[in-house]
């Protein structure tokens, strides 16, 4: 299935498929039990995330930017960038009179407040206290201890990546009033994918389940649909190496070796309200075909289309979680 260049004989990235309606395909749900689901769930949630959320692509907080607003878990939070570019990041209300430093200004590196003027370098001052913050080169992490409420890591587990020069990168953010649990789940049931987004996927059968001792993965043999019936048949893994995090990995096919990281993060905090949940999708594609340098200097090109595709996926799955949550809320949920 690789077929790139210095593997052997080419082989065309696309194939063929035969014309089987939606209506056709085998039914998934004797497959997708609920207690297989709600186990990888559960054993998802159990590990240590160490209070790292993480809160925006690296490409919008820039050096030389304006401050950026985010929330999590109810905590209000503003970073920006030095002068350096090294990020900083703490609570969002100015020590002075609590005006939103989201609305001031980064003047040579120092957070200025629009209101009277207070300047904050990023380390702490009038009972302004940072926050730690890592930039993984693609991705931007706050740890709130208070939030997380688990023994706080040094540094977020970030997964492991293709090198990112060669990677294609994207990132697409989107919210929705449900939990991170329900964004989670949606991920650990790979059979909805055929069934769910029949305009992106065909012919889905998923090889593998978790098992204990065997790796807590899913492994999914898929083709990726193109257009009509063209597609790109691939064998990706899932897995969760955090409690809001799930990584599928192409391990087969075309693109072996892409990984498309999916975080959860809650913006809403104890019970003020339904809960509302951001989705940061990570998106890094990558190919040993000899053509795939060209993608890689149109990235700003290829970026909006690869957030397009997945906001098309994110626009169904959202909604399903969201009615996940509205089902888990009163008691009527199935599992």
């Amino acid at each position: 299935m690789t077929g790139g260049a210095g593997r052997g004989r080419w082989t065309p990235p696309l194939r063929l498929r035969r014309g089987t309606g939606w209506a056709a395909q085998p039914p998934t749900w004797r497959q997708a039990r609920p207690e297989l689901i709600s186990g990888a769930l559960e054993r998802a949630a159990a590990r240590p995330g160490g209070n790292w959320f993480v809160v925006a692509a690296s490409r919008e907080v820039r050096a030389g930017g304006p401050p950026l607003g985010r929330t999590v878990g109810g905590v209000e939070l503003v970073l920006w960038r030095s002068a350096a570019g090294l990020p900083h990041a703490g609570p969002g209300a100015c020590p002075h009179l609590g005006a939103p430093l989201r609305a001031g200004r980064v003047v040579c590196g120092t957070l200025v407040c629009r209101w009277h003027g207070l300047a904050l370098d990023g380390g702490p001052f009038a009972g302004w206290e940072p926050y730690p913050v890592h930039d993984d080169g693609v991705l931007v992490w706050v740890r709130l201890d208070a939030v997380g409420g688990e023994e706080p890591s040094a540094r977020p587990a970030v997964p492991a990546r293709p090198a990112r020069d060669r990677a294609v990168a994207a990132v697409l953010a989107a919210v929705a009033r449900c939990e991170p649990a329900d964004v989670v789940a949606n991920r650990l049931d790979p059979w909805h994918g055929a069934w769910f987004h029949p305009y992106s996927f065909a012919d889905l059968t998923v090889v593998r389940t978790p098992r204990p001792g065997a790796g807590d993965a899913f492994v999914v043999d898929v083709s990726f649909r193109v257009t009509g019936r063209l597609v790109v048949p691939v064998r990706a893994e899932f897995t969760t190496p955090g409690p809001r995090t799930v990584v599928m990995r192409i391990t087969g096919g075309e693109g072996a070796g892409s990984v498309v990281e999916t975080h959860a993060t809650p913006l809403t905090g104890g019970t003020a309200g339904p809960p509302r949940t951001a989705v940061v999708e990570a998106v890094l594609a990558v190919s040993d075909r000899r053509g795939f340098a060209a993608a890689r200097a149109a990235a700003p090109v290829l970026r909006p289309l690869m957030r397009a595709a997945a906001g098309r996926l994110w626009r169904d799955d959202l909604a399903y979680a969201e009615r996940r949550w509205e089902l888990r809320s009163t008691g009527r949920f199935p599992g």
